[in-house]
Protein backbone atom coordinates (compact mmCIF):
# COMPACT_ATOMS: atom_id res chain seq x y z
CA UNK A 1 0.00 0.00 0.00
CA UNK A 2 2.81 2.42 0.85
CA UNK A 3 4.50 1.69 -2.52
CA UNK A 4 1.21 2.27 -4.31
CA UNK A 5 0.70 5.57 -2.50
CA UNK A 6 4.20 6.77 -3.43
CA UNK A 7 3.68 5.76 -7.09
CA UNK A 8 0.26 7.41 -7.00
CA UNK A 9 1.71 10.62 -5.61
CA UNK A 10 4.40 10.79 -8.29
CA UNK A 11 1.87 10.39 -11.13
CA UNK A 12 -0.41 13.15 -9.78
CA UNK A 13 1.64 16.08 -11.18
CA UNK A 14 2.03 14.27 -14.52
CA UNK A 15 -1.72 13.77 -15.00
CA UNK A 16 -2.44 17.28 -13.72
CA UNK A 17 -0.04 18.83 -16.23
CA UNK A 18 -1.48 16.83 -19.12
CA UNK A 19 -5.01 17.78 -18.07
CA UNK A 20 -4.18 21.48 -17.65
CA UNK A 21 -2.67 21.50 -21.17
CA UNK A 22 -5.43 19.41 -22.81
CA UNK A 23 -6.97 21.03 -25.93
CA UNK A 24 -9.85 18.60 -26.47
CA UNK A 25 -13.17 19.96 -27.76
CA UNK A 26 -14.83 18.29 -24.76
CA UNK A 27 -12.75 20.30 -22.31
CA UNK A 28 -9.62 19.72 -20.26
CA UNK A 29 -11.03 17.37 -17.59
CA UNK A 30 -13.89 15.27 -18.99
CA UNK A 31 -11.78 13.39 -21.60
CA UNK A 32 -9.43 12.03 -18.91
CA UNK A 33 -12.33 10.97 -16.73
CA UNK A 34 -14.08 9.33 -19.68
CA UNK A 35 -11.13 7.19 -20.74
CA UNK A 36 -10.00 6.29 -17.22
CA UNK A 37 -13.36 5.06 -15.88
CA UNK A 38 -13.69 1.68 -17.64
CA UNK A 39 -10.02 0.58 -17.26
CA UNK A 40 -10.19 1.60 -13.59
CA UNK A 41 -13.26 -0.56 -12.97
CA UNK A 42 -11.69 -3.53 -14.78
CA UNK A 43 -8.35 -3.17 -12.98
CA UNK A 44 -10.10 -3.04 -9.61
CA UNK A 45 -11.49 -6.51 -10.27
CA UNK A 46 -8.23 -7.86 -11.72
CA UNK A 47 -6.40 -7.10 -8.46
CA UNK A 48 -8.41 -9.94 -6.90
CA UNK A 49 -8.06 -12.34 -9.84
CA UNK A 50 -4.47 -13.58 -9.68
CA UNK A 51 -4.42 -16.31 -12.39
CA UNK A 52 -1.54 -18.55 -11.33
CA UNK A 53 -1.70 -21.71 -9.24
CA UNK A 54 -0.39 -20.75 -5.81
CA UNK A 55 0.68 -24.34 -5.16
CA UNK A 56 2.91 -24.44 -8.24
CA UNK A 57 6.64 -23.81 -7.90
CA UNK A 58 6.55 -20.32 -9.40
CA UNK A 59 2.87 -19.58 -8.76
CA UNK A 60 3.33 -17.68 -5.52
CA UNK A 61 5.80 -15.08 -6.78
CA UNK A 62 3.96 -14.74 -10.10
CA UNK A 63 0.75 -13.99 -8.21
CA UNK A 64 2.65 -11.47 -6.08
CA UNK A 65 3.93 -9.82 -9.25
CA UNK A 66 0.39 -9.79 -10.67
CA UNK A 67 -0.97 -8.07 -7.55
CA UNK A 68 1.87 -5.54 -7.55
CA UNK A 69 1.36 -4.59 -11.20
CA UNK A 70 -2.43 -4.43 -11.01
CA UNK A 71 -2.32 -2.34 -7.83
CA UNK A 72 0.08 0.12 -9.49
CA UNK A 73 -2.21 0.23 -12.54
CA UNK A 74 -5.16 0.86 -10.22
CA UNK A 75 -3.41 3.79 -8.55
CA UNK A 76 -2.40 5.27 -11.91
CA UNK A 77 -5.94 5.03 -13.29
CA UNK A 78 -7.60 6.43 -10.19
CA UNK A 79 -5.20 9.38 -10.41
CA UNK A 80 -6.13 9.75 -14.08
CA UNK A 81 -9.78 10.07 -13.04
CA UNK A 82 -9.61 11.88 -9.70
CA UNK A 83 -7.07 14.61 -10.50
CA UNK A 84 -9.10 16.07 -13.40
CA UNK A 85 -12.27 15.49 -11.37
CA UNK A 86 -11.11 17.63 -8.45
CA UNK A 87 -9.85 20.31 -10.85
CA UNK A 88 -13.27 20.34 -12.54
CA UNK A 89 -14.92 20.84 -9.15
CA UNK A 90 -12.83 23.98 -8.69
CA UNK A 91 -13.65 25.31 -12.16
CA UNK A 92 -17.43 24.82 -12.22
CA UNK A 93 -17.93 26.52 -8.84
CA UNK A 94 -17.72 30.29 -9.06
CA UNK A 95 -18.28 31.48 -5.51
CA UNK A 96 -17.37 30.53 -1.95
CA UNK A 97 -20.91 29.35 -1.28
CA UNK A 98 -20.95 27.11 -4.37
CA UNK A 99 -17.56 25.68 -3.41
CA UNK A 100 -18.72 24.83 0.09
CA UNK A 101 -21.89 23.13 -1.19
CA UNK A 102 -19.97 21.17 -3.82
CA UNK A 103 -17.30 20.14 -1.32
CA UNK A 104 -19.98 18.97 1.10
CA UNK A 105 -21.67 16.95 -1.65
CA UNK A 106 -18.37 15.34 -2.66
CA UNK A 107 -17.63 14.45 0.95
CA UNK A 108 -21.12 12.99 1.43
CA UNK A 109 -20.86 10.81 -1.66
CA UNK A 110 -17.40 9.69 -0.55
CA UNK A 111 -18.86 8.56 2.76
CA UNK A 112 -21.75 6.84 0.97
CA UNK A 113 -19.36 5.00 -1.34
CA UNK A 114 -17.16 4.00 1.58
CA UNK A 115 -20.23 2.72 3.42
CA UNK A 116 -21.18 0.55 0.45
CA UNK A 117 -17.62 -0.76 0.33
CA UNK A 118 -17.84 -1.74 4.00
CA UNK A 119 -20.71 -4.06 3.04
CA UNK A 120 -18.29 -6.22 1.04
CA UNK A 121 -17.69 -8.91 3.70
CA UNK A 122 -21.43 -9.24 4.33
CA UNK A 123 -22.14 -9.58 0.60
CA UNK A 124 -19.52 -12.21 -0.12
CA UNK A 125 -20.49 -13.99 3.08
CA UNK A 126 -24.03 -14.32 1.72
CA UNK A 127 -22.78 -15.37 -1.73
CA UNK A 128 -20.33 -18.02 -0.52
CA UNK A 129 -23.02 -20.70 0.01
CA UNK A 130 -24.47 -19.85 -3.42
CA UNK A 131 -21.21 -20.33 -5.31
CA UNK A 132 -19.70 -22.87 -2.94
CA UNK A 133 -16.37 -21.02 -3.12
CA UNK A 134 -15.39 -18.07 -0.91
CA UNK A 135 -12.75 -16.76 -3.34
CA UNK A 136 -15.23 -16.76 -6.22
CA UNK A 137 -17.81 -15.03 -4.02
CA UNK A 138 -15.27 -12.29 -3.21
CA UNK A 139 -14.48 -11.80 -6.90
CA UNK A 140 -18.15 -11.60 -7.83
CA UNK A 141 -18.72 -9.06 -5.05
CA UNK A 142 -15.92 -6.81 -6.26
CA UNK A 143 -17.10 -7.17 -9.86
CA UNK A 144 -20.58 -6.02 -8.82
CA UNK A 145 -19.14 -3.09 -6.87
CA UNK A 146 -16.95 -2.18 -9.86
CA UNK A 147 -20.01 -2.03 -12.13
CA UNK A 148 -21.77 0.29 -9.66
CA UNK A 149 -18.63 2.44 -9.45
CA UNK A 150 -18.33 2.58 -13.24
CA UNK A 151 -21.90 3.83 -13.62
CA UNK A 152 -21.27 6.49 -10.96
CA UNK A 153 -18.01 7.59 -12.61
CA UNK A 154 -19.81 8.01 -15.93
CA UNK A 155 -22.45 10.34 -14.43
CA UNK A 156 -20.31 13.53 -14.54
CA UNK A 157 -18.72 12.43 -17.82
CA UNK A 158 -22.03 12.41 -19.68
CA UNK A 159 -24.07 14.81 -17.53
CA UNK A 160 -21.65 17.76 -17.46
CA UNK A 161 -20.85 19.76 -20.59
CA UNK A 162 -17.57 21.21 -19.38
CA UNK A 163 -17.43 23.98 -21.97
CA UNK A 164 -20.77 25.35 -20.72
CA UNK A 165 -19.28 26.04 -17.29
CA UNK A 166 -15.60 26.64 -17.94
CA UNK A 167 -14.02 29.12 -20.32
CA UNK A 168 -10.27 28.74 -19.84
CA UNK A 169 -7.23 28.65 -22.05
CA UNK A 170 -5.15 25.45 -21.77
CA UNK A 171 -1.90 25.94 -19.91
CA UNK A 172 1.32 26.04 -21.93
CA UNK A 173 3.61 25.51 -18.94
CA UNK A 174 5.67 22.34 -18.57
CA UNK A 175 4.96 19.97 -15.70
CA UNK A 176 7.96 20.87 -13.55
CA UNK A 177 7.59 24.59 -14.14
CA UNK A 178 3.88 24.43 -13.35
CA UNK A 179 4.59 22.49 -10.15
CA UNK A 180 7.21 25.06 -9.17
CA UNK A 181 4.82 27.95 -9.85
CA UNK A 182 2.19 26.26 -7.71
CA UNK A 183 4.51 26.01 -4.72
CA UNK A 184 5.58 29.63 -5.14
CA UNK A 185 2.11 30.56 -3.92
CA UNK A 186 2.86 31.34 -0.26
CA UNK A 187 -0.66 30.71 1.04
CA UNK A 188 -0.77 27.37 -0.73
CA UNK A 189 2.62 26.39 0.71
CA UNK A 190 1.36 27.11 4.21
CA UNK A 191 -1.82 25.13 3.58
CA UNK A 192 0.04 22.13 2.16
CA UNK A 193 2.56 22.17 5.01
CA UNK A 194 -0.31 22.05 7.48
CA UNK A 195 -2.13 19.42 5.42
CA UNK A 196 0.86 17.06 5.42
CA UNK A 197 0.94 17.01 9.21
CA UNK A 198 -2.82 16.48 9.31
CA UNK A 199 -2.57 13.41 7.07
CA UNK A 200 0.41 12.09 9.02
CA UNK A 201 -1.53 12.31 12.27
CA UNK A 202 -4.88 11.13 10.92
CA UNK A 203 -3.45 8.16 9.02
CA UNK A 204 -1.51 7.02 12.07
CA UNK A 205 -4.65 7.30 14.19
CA UNK A 206 -6.94 5.55 11.69
CA UNK A 207 -4.40 2.77 11.19
CA UNK A 208 -4.25 2.30 14.94
CA UNK A 209 -7.97 2.42 15.77
CA UNK A 210 -8.39 -1.40 15.78
CA UNK A 211 -5.46 -1.68 18.20
CA UNK A 212 -6.56 1.26 20.35
CA UNK A 213 -10.02 -0.27 20.74
CA UNK A 214 -8.86 -3.80 21.57
CA UNK A 215 -5.36 -3.51 23.04
CA UNK A 216 -5.59 -0.21 24.93
CA UNK A 217 -9.24 0.16 25.89
CA UNK A 218 -9.73 -3.61 26.01
CA UNK A 219 -13.03 -3.81 24.12
CA UNK A 220 -14.06 -6.84 22.02
CA UNK A 221 -13.14 -6.74 18.31
CA UNK A 222 -16.79 -6.32 17.29
CA UNK A 223 -16.66 -2.73 18.59
CA UNK A 224 -14.18 -1.74 15.86
CA UNK A 225 -16.72 -1.75 13.04
CA UNK A 226 -19.43 -0.27 15.24
CA UNK A 227 -17.21 2.65 16.23
CA UNK A 228 -16.21 3.36 12.60
CA UNK A 229 -19.86 3.38 11.54
CA UNK A 230 -20.80 5.58 14.51
CA UNK A 231 -18.05 8.08 13.71
CA UNK A 232 -19.21 8.26 10.09
CA UNK A 233 -22.87 8.78 11.00
CA UNK A 234 -22.07 11.44 13.58
CA UNK A 235 -19.82 13.32 11.16
CA UNK A 236 -22.75 13.48 8.72
CA UNK A 237 -24.94 15.02 11.42
CA UNK A 238 -22.47 17.89 11.76
CA UNK A 239 -22.30 18.75 8.03
CA UNK A 240 -25.15 21.34 7.86
CA UNK A 241 -23.89 23.14 10.95
CA UNK A 242 -20.33 23.27 9.63
CA UNK A 243 -21.40 25.07 6.45
CA UNK A 244 -23.45 27.55 8.47
CA UNK A 245 -20.71 28.35 11.00
CA UNK A 246 -17.99 28.51 8.34
CA UNK A 247 -19.89 31.22 6.46
CA UNK A 248 -19.62 33.36 9.60
CA UNK A 249 -16.13 32.64 10.96
CA UNK A 250 -14.22 31.47 7.87
CA UNK A 251 -12.52 28.24 6.85
CA UNK A 252 -9.19 28.91 8.56
CA UNK A 253 -10.63 29.27 12.07
CA UNK A 254 -12.76 26.16 11.59
CA UNK A 255 -9.83 24.01 10.46
CA UNK A 256 -7.58 25.32 13.26
CA UNK A 257 -10.33 24.39 15.72
CA UNK A 258 -10.51 20.93 14.14
CA UNK A 259 -6.75 20.54 14.62
CA UNK A 260 -7.15 21.39 18.31
CA UNK A 261 -9.96 18.86 18.70
CA UNK A 262 -8.05 16.09 16.94
CA UNK A 263 -4.96 16.81 19.04
CA UNK A 264 -7.02 16.43 22.21
CA UNK A 265 -8.70 13.21 21.00
CA UNK A 266 -5.41 11.61 19.96
CA UNK A 267 -3.72 12.59 23.24
CA UNK A 268 -6.69 11.23 25.22
CA UNK A 269 -6.42 7.94 23.32
CA UNK A 270 -2.78 7.59 24.38
CA UNK A 271 -3.90 7.46 28.03
CA UNK A 272 -6.90 5.16 27.68
CA UNK A 273 -7.04 1.74 29.29
CA UNK A 274 -8.25 2.54 32.79
CA UNK A 275 -11.57 1.22 34.07
CA UNK A 276 -11.08 -2.35 32.87
CA UNK A 277 -12.01 -3.69 36.27
CA UNK A 278 -15.68 -3.47 37.08
CA UNK A 279 -19.05 -4.96 36.40
CA UNK A 280 -19.48 -6.11 32.82
CA UNK A 281 -22.26 -4.64 30.71
CA UNK A 282 -23.67 -6.91 28.00
CA UNK A 283 -24.03 -5.25 24.60
CA UNK A 284 -24.76 -6.59 21.08
CA UNK A 285 -21.03 -6.24 20.40
CA UNK A 286 -19.79 -8.08 23.47
CA UNK A 287 -19.37 -7.54 27.19
CA UNK A 288 -17.46 -4.51 28.50
CA UNK A 289 -17.22 -2.38 31.62
CA UNK A 290 -18.84 1.04 31.84
CA UNK A 291 -15.38 2.64 31.93
CA UNK A 292 -14.33 0.94 28.70
CA UNK A 293 -17.54 1.97 26.94
CA UNK A 294 -17.17 5.59 28.04
CA UNK A 295 -13.56 5.76 26.82
CA UNK A 296 -14.40 4.26 23.44
CA UNK A 297 -17.43 6.50 22.92
CA UNK A 298 -15.50 9.63 23.94
CA UNK A 299 -12.77 8.82 21.43
CA UNK A 300 -15.25 8.32 18.59
CA UNK A 301 -17.84 11.01 19.39
CA UNK A 302 -15.24 13.73 19.98
CA UNK A 303 -13.38 12.70 16.83
CA UNK A 304 -16.42 12.89 14.55
CA UNK A 305 -16.73 16.70 14.50
CA UNK A 306 -13.14 17.44 13.41
CA UNK A 307 -13.42 14.62 10.89
CA UNK A 308 -16.49 16.30 9.39
CA UNK A 309 -14.68 19.65 9.22
CA UNK A 310 -11.68 18.13 7.47
CA UNK A 311 -14.01 16.27 5.14
CA UNK A 312 -15.39 19.53 3.73
CA UNK A 313 -13.09 22.52 4.14
CA UNK A 314 -9.56 21.61 2.93
CA UNK A 315 -10.76 20.91 -0.61
CA UNK A 316 -12.53 24.26 -0.71
CA UNK A 317 -9.35 25.97 0.54
CA UNK A 318 -7.34 24.46 -2.33
CA UNK A 319 -9.97 25.77 -4.76
CA UNK A 320 -9.65 29.24 -3.17
CA UNK A 321 -5.87 29.18 -3.65
CA UNK A 322 -6.21 28.02 -7.27
CA UNK A 323 -8.72 30.75 -8.11
CA UNK A 324 -6.54 33.45 -6.54
CA UNK A 325 -3.53 32.19 -8.49
CA UNK A 326 -5.52 32.29 -11.74
CA UNK A 327 -6.40 35.93 -11.08
CA UNK A 328 -2.77 36.66 -10.23
CA UNK A 329 -0.99 34.87 -13.09
CA UNK A 330 -3.72 34.74 -15.73
CA UNK A 331 -3.10 31.01 -16.13
CA UNK A 332 -5.62 28.32 -15.22
CA UNK A 333 -3.74 25.50 -13.44
CA UNK A 334 -6.38 24.10 -11.10
CA UNK A 335 -5.31 20.56 -11.92
CA UNK A 336 -1.78 21.17 -10.70
CA UNK A 337 -2.98 22.76 -7.45
CA UNK A 338 -5.07 19.74 -6.54
CA UNK A 339 -2.33 17.38 -7.74
CA UNK A 340 0.29 19.17 -5.64
CA UNK A 341 -1.92 18.85 -2.58
CA UNK A 342 -2.60 15.19 -3.35
CA UNK A 343 1.11 14.56 -3.99
CA UNK A 344 1.98 15.85 -0.53
CA UNK A 345 -0.76 14.17 1.47
CA UNK A 346 -0.24 10.79 -0.20
CA UNK A 347 3.44 10.92 0.67
CA UNK A 348 2.32 11.82 4.19
CA UNK A 349 0.01 8.81 4.27
CA UNK A 350 2.77 6.48 3.09
CA UNK A 351 5.17 7.85 5.73
CA UNK A 352 2.48 7.54 8.42
CA UNK A 353 1.98 3.84 7.66
CA UNK A 354 5.70 3.20 8.03
CA UNK A 355 5.89 5.38 11.16
CA UNK A 356 2.96 3.63 12.85
CA UNK A 357 4.43 0.20 12.14
CA UNK A 358 7.76 1.30 13.62
CA UNK A 359 6.26 2.84 16.76
CA UNK A 360 3.69 0.10 17.41
CA UNK A 361 6.43 -2.45 18.07
CA UNK A 362 8.19 -0.33 20.72
CA UNK A 363 8.02 -1.71 24.25
CA UNK A 364 5.31 -4.01 25.54
CA UNK A 365 1.80 -3.95 27.06
CA UNK A 366 0.55 -1.53 24.40
CA UNK A 367 3.25 1.10 24.96
CA UNK A 368 3.92 1.29 21.22
CA UNK A 369 0.26 2.04 20.50
CA UNK A 370 0.24 4.77 23.14
CA UNK A 371 3.38 6.24 21.61
CA UNK A 372 1.76 6.17 18.15
CA UNK A 373 -1.38 7.95 19.43
CA UNK A 374 0.67 10.62 21.19
CA UNK A 375 2.83 11.08 18.08
CA UNK A 376 -0.35 11.59 16.05
CA UNK A 377 -1.44 14.24 18.57
CA UNK A 378 1.88 16.08 18.29
CA UNK A 379 1.75 15.97 14.48
CA UNK A 380 -1.77 17.42 14.47
CA UNK A 381 -0.71 20.16 16.87
CA UNK A 382 2.15 21.11 14.53
CA UNK A 383 -0.28 21.17 11.60
CA UNK A 384 -2.56 23.55 13.48
CA UNK A 385 0.30 25.91 14.33
CA UNK A 386 1.43 26.01 10.69
CA UNK A 387 -2.10 26.85 9.51
CA UNK A 388 -2.10 29.95 11.73
CA UNK A 389 0.16 31.54 9.09
CA UNK A 390 -2.37 30.95 6.29
CA UNK A 391 -3.54 34.32 4.92
CA UNK A 392 -7.20 33.56 4.18
CA UNK A 393 -8.12 37.21 3.76
CA UNK A 394 -5.61 37.63 0.95
CA UNK A 395 -6.60 34.39 -0.79
CA UNK A 396 -10.25 35.47 -0.91
CA UNK A 397 -9.44 38.96 -2.22
CA UNK A 398 -8.46 40.21 -5.67
CA UNK A 399 -4.74 40.75 -6.39
CA UNK A 400 -3.61 44.36 -6.78
CA UNK A 401 -2.41 45.60 -10.19
CA UNK A 402 1.13 45.72 -8.79
CA UNK A 403 0.94 42.07 -7.68
CA UNK A 404 -0.44 41.01 -11.07
CA UNK A 405 2.32 42.86 -12.92
CA UNK A 406 4.99 41.25 -10.73
CA UNK A 407 3.54 37.76 -11.19
CA UNK A 408 3.33 38.02 -14.98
Amino acid sequence: TALGRIFDAITDPLIASLSDKCKSKSGRRIPFMKWAALPLAVTTVLVFCAPFDADAKSGSWLNSLWVCLTVLAYYFLITMYCTPYTALYSEITHSEKERMLASSAISLTFILGTGIGYLGPAVWGALTPVFGDRVLAIRVTFAAFAVIALLCMYVPVFAIKEKDYVDTVPSQTTMMKSLGMTFRNKSFRVFVGSDIFYWLGLTMFQTGIPYFVTSLIGLPEAFQSMFLVLMTVLSLVFYPGINSVTSKVGKKKMVVAAFVMFTAVFAFTAFTGFGKNGNLVNTPFGAATAGQLVQGLLMIVCGSLPMAIFGILPQAMVADCAEYDQKLTGESRQGMFFAARTFCFKLGQALAMVLFTSLATVGSNGFGYRLAAMTAAVLCAIGGVILLFYNEKKVLSNPTPEEIAAAR
